[in-house]
């Protein structure tokens, strides 16, 4: 049956046609979650200073589009990016910390969310959040939306298109949620 789920310990997923998938962009590497906006719990590199409270709000910006679309898989993308971060992944990050925001109180968003861990860029983010969702559902979706910077919208439009993910606006969405304050550093 190509509509059931290929690994039987994941949840029953098969119903779900849509992807949303939010871009990583650094390792949370906090002991606790008392500062999560705070540099010194992430591996940042030099350009990133003072970017944490941003990738804050790509994830609950996630979780709040995937409230909104009840038959949405959310997928937090990006792997073992730090080799100083030692075995964390970026998705495994911002699952961890959408799950200490108890998921900003969006009931069923957390029985629909998953990782991508082995995306190194934008490209990857969009070909391998493709494959999670085959994977993790037994089929593609119908609709992708991706959430990141703004400033990598244009970026992300090409690799849809090299994907050949159709542009129309019921297939896909790109949601630019901020820049960084460094965002010449940044591009």
């Amino acid at each position: 049956n190509p509509r059931k789920p290929m690994n039987p310990q994941t949840p029953s997923w098969q119903d779900l046609d849509q992807l949303i998938v939010v871009a990583g962009h650094a390792v949370y590497v906090g002991r606790d979650f008392l500062a999560p906006d705070r540099d010194e719990n992430w591996w940042l590199q030099s350009f990133q200073t003072g970017e944490p409270p941003f990738y804050l709000e790509h994830i609950r910006f996630g979780v709040e589009l995937a409230a909104a679309q009840p038959k949405a898989l959310l997928i937090f993308a990006g792997g073992q990016t730090r080799l100083e971060a030692g075995p964390r992944s970026e998705g495994q990050s911002y699952w961890a910390l959408a799950d200490h925001f108890s998921w900003w109180q969006k009931s069923g968003v957390r029985d629909r969310a998953t990782t991508e861990e082995f995306g190194r860029d934008s490209l990857e983010n969009i070909f391998f959040g493709l494959a999670r969702f085959r994977e993790a559902t037994g089929h593609y979706p119908t609709s992708l939306d991706l959430v990141g910077w703004a400033f990598k919208r244009e970026r992300f439009d090409f690799h849809r298109q090299t994907a050949r993910w159709p542009a129309n606006e019921s297939r896909y969405r790109y949601h630019g949620v901020n820049n960084p304050a460094d965002l010449d550093g940044a591009r």
